[in-house]
């Protein structure tokens, strides 16, 4: 069973879905990538079978997680290393970002324990995928990508062979070219803010996995952070 929220303090629900666990594997270009799947059990002797995963590392029975540090900031590295970026001074929190009501109905502080510097382009550069993509560079995000949208495809295509297109064109195997070549054309988008660096890697596209978002919003009045996040965290273990 999940561990569930605490009065009190900033834990969320954390704990493997049922009849599974999380399972990662590597890249071929980048093989430091850890890239999450969902391992499902099967009954009478069948292998499990491996799936998307969409909860993050919630379901991780070896992450740690406390919303006030925030999520590990999985992509900081390979932002960094592509050298395009510069850190800089944000400004301090105000408590007018909370609204009309500033700091009379503050929910949630700043978070005291995980400061980080802002990124920004360096003059002349634009570190966003689809400028990698339409000067012919892999990412290490595009590799992420190709590996999570490659779950069960060889088994699946078989069945799925001869129906309707509907103008998608689908190769038997997703690769990093692929995504890049996609993303370069405009066909398709990979949201990768480069300080949101905790966001795992995922692709929006016809010729790709649907994707279904799951938004968050506290109210100063009636719930607090911790709740909100749980509840985010509820509506992404169940897909």
């Amino acid at each position: 069973m999940p561990d569930g929220i605490k009065s009190g303090d900033f834990t969320v629900t954390t704990g493997a879905l049922p009849g599974s666990r999380k399972v990662y594997v590597s890249g071929e270009r980048h093989p430091d990538l850890k890239v999450p799947l969902r391992e499902i059990g099967l009954t009478g002797g069948e292998p499990p079978v491996r799936v998307y995963d969409t909860s993050g590392p919630y379901t991780d029975p070896e992450a740690k997680i406390d919303i006030r540090q925030g999520l590990k900031r999985l992509r900081e590295p390979w932002i960094k290393a592509r050298g395009d970026v510069d850190e800089y001074e944000g400004r301090a929190p105000n408590p007018l970002d909370n609204g009309v009501h500033g700091a009379k109905r503050i929910s949630f502080a700043p978070f005291p324990n995980a400061p980080h510097r802002v990124l920004r382009a360096k003059p002349g550069k634009a570190p966003t995928q689809i400028a990698y993509a339409r000067a012919g560079i892999v990412t290490a995000e595009m590799e992420y990508i190709a590996v999570r949208e490659n779950m069960g495809r060889k088994t699946a295509m078989k069945p799925a062979s001869g129906g309707e297109s509907f103008g998608a064109s689908v190769p038997e195997l997703i690769t990093p070219e692929f995504v890049r070549d996609e993303v370069a054309k405009g066909r398709a988008i990979i949201p990768a803010n480069i300080n949101h660096p905790e966001a795992e890697p995922m692709i929006i596209g016809r010729n790709f996995l649907v994707k279904i978002n799951a938004n968050i919003g506290n109210s100063a009045i009636s719930s607090s952070a911790a709740e909100e996040v749980d509840k985010m965290v509820w509506a992404i273990r169940w897909g």
